[in-house]
């Protein structure tokens, strides 16, 4: 419970997606290779937790399981390599807050997955798709 909360940050009110996924903004000052690494440690650490908690729990897809924000939102902060000015972090952000808040196909389609695959395959194409979009950015 205490990786899936990131430490109670998922019990947060109002908005624990966004509090989760402003928790790991620091990490943009490591550099995109570092949140690229990061993301995969959250994202094998995080499906590990979350599976435990489902299980726990009894719960689909609780709003208080946070660390698949963590993991999406680093993932995006990976694609800094396009934009790496504070302007790329609050794109990073507000563009990951949107597609898992909107969920356009194809984190639509990993969102309606069972278990603990689906609570972090969603967030996970979230993060890699904004990572895409600013790597594209970058280099127009």
């Amino acid at each position: 419970m205490l990786v899936a909360t990131l430490g109670g940050i998922g019990r947060m009110r109002p908005g624990p997606g966004t509090w989760g996924s402003a928790a790991v903004l620091p990490a943009a000052l490591l550099g995109p290779l570092a949140c690229l690494g990061l993301a995969l440690a959250v994202a094998l650490l995080g499906w590990w937790a979350t599976r435990g908690a489902l299980a726990e729990s009894g719960a689909e897809d609780p709003g208080w399981i946070v660390v698949d924000e963590a993991a999406g939102m680093l993932l995006a902060l990976a694609g800094l390599a396009g934009i790496g000015d504070w302007l790329g972090v609050v794109l990073a952000f507000a563009g990951f807050r949107l597609l898992d808040i909107l969920k356009p196909w194809p984190v639509s389609w990993a969102d309606g997955l069972p278990g603990a695959t689906g609570v972090m395959l969603d967030d996970i194409l979230a993060g890699a798709i904004v990572a895409a979009a600013l790597l594209l950015a970058g280099g127009i």
